[in-house]
């Protein structure tokens, strides 16, 4: 998919807090009177939207201590005008992200909106920079719509329907159109939109079928559309649309199945640049001539060389560079390529994790490209393409710290009983007395990796704490090729569950690790494995945080939202089949509590469409009927993670308090 589509997944996980998570939504459940079922959640003094279960006041001098961690913020790039001095980016000056313009290399950041809801999805129109289209949501219930929002007067006018989930926006090049999926037809199914750009509430849909089908790029002229049908992780097809007469034709083989990671035409509109992992282990880039797709055996590969995974592509407005991001270990490495003779130069850029990049639509000279290291936020860069050298733009601050105090993670790997190899970043508080104790963090997804990005929550606990912090990538993870991603589908994922055992086993083998006292935390599948952590290891584990996790996988399949379900079924299997359900039931948490001996707090946002409050609630219930003692917090006015700060920083400060009282420090702290 062209990377002006990028959702604000990738960006709401480089925070750098406890998670905000977001991806799309439907239409959310209907809610009971009272907001919890929870016995004893109240609403917190001078925050009514937070409500608290067991958790105790937070100490002022945590809050004092905590304070410039929270001030962290990224500028997270949208897009660039057509002729590259205006630089869109999303950043948080108060409470959530807005629309910010920078017009020069460290210039001043202009506010462009000012809504109590973030904004992370955003381009200018190609033609008048004056004009914006973004998608926001109300609440984090992620029915993500369309507004167009004028610079000259400040006004912003909702374009879509008020109740849809939308997302995926693009415009084509000459302005004219515009392009957006919505499960408007009836909220299971998510199509692709078009509308004129001067009439878009004239939204018809081009693609009218059953599942998951977003818009990848428009071609020069208008006339057509890539488009991407979304299966699972890994079986999407890549399709060519007709405009006019909405006639759809397969580019990619009926047999088999593999990813799409990114689709773009030539300027010529007669072949596309794919990166696709159909032909090979890992996602590589290939050269479409569409009227010969579909191939009947896999055309050459542009990225063999390259024995990683291309994550993006972006192609200048001439045609002859194409920018190429691919994930090395965990790290971005940036390319041009010469489309000509198809030659790869590598460019030198921070070490750490590319965020979004493109060329302005007018220019091919220059391309923008934003990147967060372990010890920096994401901030934009300008690469100028004749003397291969970047010009900073934006420098975000981290609340006064000296980064050069940050810890910068070791790339370690280690096996499972089975063999599988488990690559983890681990990092190590500076100053050690002794053991210290350790807090492993598993990523969501699953189909997602634990990368060197910032993470003020890693570095409070490495640097004010004295914690170890371990972030493994299990087998099912992405980043290390389609077969070691498939591992955990299905039934399979049982076996996934020994990586916790090997990830406890390795921090055993560490001799600055205290194997005695070690705690878990994560977020939604991450979640998930914080409650396999405590249930199914239960003396080795001390501390289980829990961010919108899943406790049983029949009724998060039974209850997440209808648009969701094919989707998540692929990943976990249908759990309408019997023999899958025994699997699924053995391997769920909540089915035993019996066993969970780890201190254990639960977070929620109320508006969760994705993994719903009642998986929440359902293990806090089960765990206190045992006598335990449960801290619970839940947002009101949140979705699936945290996006607005003064909720984020209150359960941030909740986390270390918890994680403090049941770890304990590093000796001599």
């Amino acid at each position: 998919m062209n990377l002006r589509t990028l959702t604000p997944l990738l960006m709401s996980l480089l925070t750098g807090a406890p998670v905000a998570l977001a991806q799309p939504s439907a239409q959310p459940a209907q809610k009971s009177a009272s907001p919890s079922t929870v016995q004893g959640a109240t609403p917190l003094p001078g925050q009514p939207n937070l409500l608290a279960s067991g958790v105790p006041e937070i100490p002022p001098e945590l809050r004092k201590r905590v304070l410039q961690y929270l001030e962290s913020r990224s500028a997270n790039l949208m897009d660039v005008s057509r002729d590259g001095k205006q630089v869109l980016i999303s950043t948080r000056f108060s409470d959530t992200n807005q629309l910010h313009v920078v017009e020069q290399p460290m210039g001043a950041r202009s506010q462009l909106t000012f809504t109590p809801e973030p904004i992370n999805s955003a381009v200018f129109h190609p033609k008048d920079s004056n004009v914006l289209f973004f998608m926001q949501d109300v609440g984090g219930g992620e029915f993500f719509q369309l507004f167009r929002l004028d610079r000259r007067n400040g006004r912003s006018e909702m374009l879509t329907d008020g109740k849809s989930r939308h997302e995926a926006l693009l415009l084509s090049n000459d302005g004219k159109w515009l392009a957006y999926s919505g499960t408007g037809r009836n909220g299971k199914d998510t199509d692709v939109y078009v509308a004129p750009t001067d009439n878009p509430r004239q939204a018809r849909r081009l693609t009218e079928a059953e599942g998951s089908w977003y818009p990848g790029d428009f071609s020069r002229d208008g006339s057509r559309l890539l488009a991407l049908q979304f299966r699972a992780a890994d079986d999407s097809d890549l399709h060519v649309v007709d405009m006019k007469t909405g006639e759809r034709r397969q580019l990619t083989p009926k047999e088999g199945k593999g990813s799409i990671n990114g689709a773009v035409f030539t300027p010529d509109g007669k072949s596309a640049y794919i990166v696709t992992d159909r032909y090979s282990d890992f996602s590589e880039l290939y050269k479409l001539e569409l009227d010969k797709a579909p191939y009947t055996s896999a055309p050459p590969s542009l990225t063999k060389s390259i024995r990683w995974n291309v994550e993006g592509i972006a192609l200048s407005d001439d045609g002859k560079t194409l920018a190429v991001s691919t994930n090395e270990d965990g790290y971005s490495r940036l390319y041009l390529m010469d489309t000509k003779r198809g030659s790869l130069s590598p460019v030198e850029m921070p070490r750490g994790v590319m965020t979004q990049f493109t060329f302005p639509r007018g220019r091919s000279d220059v391309l923008v490209y934003g990147v967060t290291t372990s010890k920096s936020p994401a901030d934009i860069y300008m690469l100028d393409l004749r003397t291969k050298k970047s010009t900073r733009w934006t420098r975000s601050e981290v609340g006064g710290l000296d980064t050069d105090t940050f810890v910068e993670p070791e790339l370690v790997r280690y096996k499972a009983k089975d063999g599988v190899e488990v690559p983890a970043f681990l990092y190590l508080p500076r100053e050690r007395k002794g053991k210290v104790p350790v807090v492993t963090v598993f990523h969501g997804g699953p189909e997602a990796q634990s990368r060197p990005w910032l993470s003020t929550f890693t570095q409070y606990l490495a640097v004010e704490m004295g914690m170890a912090v371990l972030t493994p990538n299990v087998r099912g993870s992405d980043g290390y090729g389609k077969s070691f991603r498939a591992m955990d589908d299905g039934v399979k994922r049982e076996q996934s569950l020994a990586d916790i055992g090997a990830t406890l086993d390795y921090i055993a083998s560490r001799a600055e690790l205290d194997a005695s006292r070690v705690g878990v935390y994560g977020g939604s599948y991450g979640g998930y494995m914080v409650l396999a952590s405590a249930a199914y290891y239960p003396e080795r584990f001390k501390a289980a945080v829990d961010v919108v996790g899943i406790s049983s996988l029949p009724t998060f399949l039974q209850n997440t939202q209808a648009y969701r379900q094919e989707l998540r079924r692929v990943e976990y299997g249908d759990e309408r089949d019997p023999e899958v359900r025994k699997v699924q039931e053995r391997i769920s948490p909540l089915n035993s509590v019996e066993r969970i001996k780890a201190a254990l707090f639960v977070q929620q946002g109320a508006n969760d469409p994705r993994v719903p409050q009642s998986e929440a609630e359902q293990i806090v219930k089960a765990v206190r009927a045992r006598g335990s003692d449960v801290w619970y917090m839940l947002a009101l006015d949140e979705g699936h993670g945290f996006g607005k700060k003064a909720n984020r920083d209150t359960i941030t400060m909740a986390t270390f308090l918890f994680l403090e009282k049941h770890l304990g420090t590093s000796s001599g702290r």
